[in-house]
């Protein structure tokens, strides 16, 4: 899908459905909150949210103390609407519209955080950029925590075709530039009671 019609899509999908009506929704956002805890990130890191949309993790990290939140989506409506929920606390967070695809980053992150925008890049070269993109945005020190739909998981996502992930698939696209330190797999219980199958892994930049 080109990435003009995948921003179309995204902006449809954000006008048409609350909050609660999409299959990624979390009230609390368990899995991404623990490997917080497991790497024990500062308050004082830079983290950065790709394809946050308008889920509730940076209200979380709000609540948290972290106090160098960045949000980014394809969708303008997601974060949007992300701000008007937060409302003066908005003016906390640096907001990005931009495809996870093309995205290049202006400055360096202690912990990238991606839940579910990877899958959505199914072509070679937008995979390819999205992980320079990854490598050039993280500190040497930072920690990386990728989450996407398994070999057990949907095939798809909002009509949209996804790629699917194994521990072995995702640590080789990684390789080049990250070590892989843990991979768990996770069923989501979408808010239609279906189950979804992620593997999420967690990485560490490989020294240069």
């Amino acid at each position: 899908m080109e990435s003009i019609d995948r921003k179309k899509h995204w902006e449809n999908i954000y006008a048409t459905k609350e909050l609660k009506d999409v299959s990624w929704y979390e009230s609390t956002p368990t899995t991404s909150l623990n490997f917080l805890e497991q790497f024990n990130i500062p308050k004082s890191a830079k983290i950065i949210d790709v394809g946050g949309g308008d889920s509730l993790f940076v209200d979380h990290l709000l609540e948290l103390g972290y106090m160098a939140v960045t949000v980014l989506d394809i969708s303008a409506a997601a974060l949007e609407r992300a701000k008007e929920r937060l409302g003066d606390r908005a003016l906390e967070v640096k907001w990005i519209v931009a495809d996870a695809a093309t995205f290049i980053p202006t400055e360096k992150y202690d912990f990238w955080h991606d839940r579910a925008a990877l899958h959505f890049l199914t072509e070679e070269d937008e995979i390819e950029n999205y992980v320079e993109a990854i490598k050039e945005g993280m500190t040497e020190t930072g920690v990386l925590i990728l989450g996407t739909f398994s070999e057990q998981g949907p095939t798809k996502c909002s009509g949209i075709e996804i790629k699917q992930y194994t521990e072995t698939s995702m640590t080789d696209r990684l390789s080049k530039y990250f070590n892989k330190v843990k991979c768990i797999t996770v069923d989501h219980k979408t808010p239609s009671d279906k189950m979804q199958n992620f593997i999420f892994c967690s990485f560490k930049k490989i020294p240069a």
